[in-house]
């Protein structure tokens, strides 16, 4: 089916240039943080310290500032975005281990976003974390459309920056010697940037589609003790955090201890900043600038995990809840989008979207469809400001752990369905969010026609899974 597909989407593509649609095609640039929360940004509200390269391409760009992730944690968030499916819909709806190594693949009946670029003449890479299936799997990335990958291929083992091990594509590449979690040698986001640089410059003479799922700033809180970290250390309070310290296990499990876990925090999405700064600076010394779209956003909400501490740094940007929430701090993240002499320079949308919605935006630019077995919206036309943007009748999430949760916005108003997995502890809460957009005023009882509405919603966008059930 995925090669009848893929055939279909060639044809197409060869149509349309055929009749005389501009082939030309801009270089893509995906870069999701992790775990970043939506004022984590000094472009977005952070307060004690700054991301200046970041706001740089906010300033270059359209910032968004009602954007979501896929759900609140981080491998359905991800199937989402590579499937233009929501949680109610997409496969992988959690975190599902294998072990020893890997998660639950993403299967082969579904058509990445990867696998449309690829078919139009993309050349498509992956270099960071990847978390949904393991090497040689139907979810290897390798088989879902990108031509190479480097990095983690196991969001668990993303959990230690000191890794035994990195994947490139499906080589087992030993970093330190000795495939264990003993030797704090080599710093692997570094070792992922320079692969992601390397391939800029391999690939400028031809259109590519760069996927850069960054493990910054996700626990561990861990960074090299270099001139990024004396830029905080000193400079906050500090509480120190007790973890499970390296050893000999090439497993990770919990996180390591940490000293100074707010100084290590502020270092580590300073260096995603300083990251970010260098892709762009490479796009302009290359003079592919003009013709690249650069997307920046987050996977989800911030953690707490490892000594991390959102309410110090104001990591949901005001909003409740965090990682693993369906309320708003949980979710909505960071979105931007630069693209120069075609987005607005400056510009802010308050459009409501949705990880789905990159799907069929990106597609829509190569050239072709895509799959039409999507939740998303293109929102090209808010990019572009070229045509009259389509509105979401509503938005979907669910999370399956915690007792299991839905959410769903429609216009200005949010539910967020609580303890769905008890029948006895079901509870609805309803929001405006127009005036209350922290979610502190559960109203569902003084609207009860507008919480029997989005509990129908809610009952229509879920579709049951059998690998991840949610309604017992």
């Amino acid at each position: 089916m995925k090669k009848i597909i893929t055939t279909l989407i060639c044809f197409c593509s060869l149509a349309i240039s055929v009749f005389g649609q501009k082939t030309d095609k801009p270089n893509i640039i995906l870069i999701v943080a992790d775990d970043l929360g939506y004022g984590d940004l000094s472009s977005y509200g952070q307060k004690k310290f700054k991301t200046p390269n970041i706001d740089r391409l906010a300033a270059r760009g359209m910032r968004f500032t009602q954007f979501y992730s896929g759900t609140s944690v981080c491998a359905p968030s991800r199937s989402s975005l590579m499937s233009g499916q929501h949680t109610g819909h997409t496969y992988i709806r959690g975190n599902k281990e294998v072990y020893p190594e890997g998660q639950q693949p993403i299967p082969d009946s579904v058509h990445t976003i990867a696998e449309v670029l690829k078919s139009t003449g993309y050349t498509t890479a992956a270099f960071g974390k990847w978390g949904l299936g393991f090497v040689g799997t139907e979810g290897d990335p390798l088989n879902q459309g990108f031509d190479s990958f480097y990095g983690y291929n196991c969001q668990r083992e993303s959990h230690r920056y000191y890794p035994g091990h990195l994947w490139d594509n499906r080589t087992r590449v030993i970093i330190n010697g000795k495939d264990d979690l003993k030797t704090k040698a080599v710093y692997a986001p570094g070792l992922i940037q320079e692969k992601a640089l390397s391939f800029i410059e391999e690939h400028k003479d031809e259109p590519f589609f760069l996927f850069l799922p960054y493990t910054l700033p996700h626990a561990e809180l861990e960074v090299p003790k270099d001139n990024i970290f004396a830029r905080f250390d000193g400079k906050f309070p500090e509480t120190p955090f007790k973890g499970d310290d390296y050893g000999e296990s090439a497993t990770p499990i919990g996180y390591t201890s940490q000293d100074k876990p707010h100084a290590t925090f502020a270092a580590m999405v300073t260096r995603l900043d300083i990251y970010v700064g260098q892709v762009m600076s490479t796009l302009k010394r290359l003079k592919l600038d003009q013709n690249t779209l650069v997307i920046f956003t987050s996977d989800n909400g911030p953690h707490k995990e490892g000594g991390a501490d959102p309410e110090f740094f104001n990591s949901s940007g005001g909003f409740r809840g965090t990682k693993r929430d369906l309320y708003e701090g949980g979710i909505r993240v960071p979105f931007i989008a630069s693209w120069p002499g075609k987005i607005k320079a400056g510009s802010t949308s308050s459009f409501t979207g949705a990880f789905w919605d990159i799907y069929p935006t990106l597609t829509q630019l190569s050239g072709t469809a895509g799959s039409k077995n999507i939740d998303g919206i293109s929102i090209l036309p808010e990019l572009l400001g070229t045509t009259e943007q389509q509105q979401h009748e509503y938005l979907y999430w669910e999370f399956h752990e915690l007792g299991g949760r839905q959410a769903v916005r429609q216009g200005n108003w949010k539910a967020v369905y609580l303890n769905v997995k008890d029948p006895a502890k079901r509870a609805l809460e309803l929001y405006d969010l127009s005036k209350d957009p922290q979610e502190k005023n559960n109203i569902a009882k003084q609207h009860p026609e507008v919480s029997s509405r989005m509990l129908k919603i809610i009952d229509s966008a879920h579709t049951e899974s059998r690998i991840f059930p949610l309604i017992p």
